[in-house]
């Protein structure tokens, strides 16, 4: 008799098992595009544009009851922040990817 030096081959099953295992990693890995996900990010977009905005307001009306100028400070930090919730906007779709 011989001795038998090959090594027991894998059997089917758990060949099997393996590959869902790795399937199931990579999918959880690299999730792929989700209609929640997007709904998400848009509150997200959404936030970061009213924050500001409505903050800009709140100063803006008191700056206007307690230092009054020839113009006036609501308006002008509603503008402001507009324009800086567009920038982090702009900053979260970025970081996000959605700007490739």
């Amino acid at each position: 008799m011989t001795p038998k030096t090959d090594k027991p081959k894998p059997d089917k099953p758990s060949e099997d098992i393996a590959r869902h295992a790795a399937r199931m990693q990579a999918k959880r890995d690299n999730p792929g595009p989700s209609p929640l996900r997007g709904i998400g990010m848009f509150g997200a977009i959404g936030w970061s544009i009213v924050v500001p905005t409505v903050g800009g307001a709140f100063l803006g009306h008191w700056l206007d009851r307690v230092a009054p100028q020839g113009f006036s400070w609501t308006i002008a930090l509603i503008l402001g922040g507009v324009v800086l919730g567009a920038i982090l906007a702009a900053g979260w779709i970025n970081k996000e990817g959605g700007g490739k």
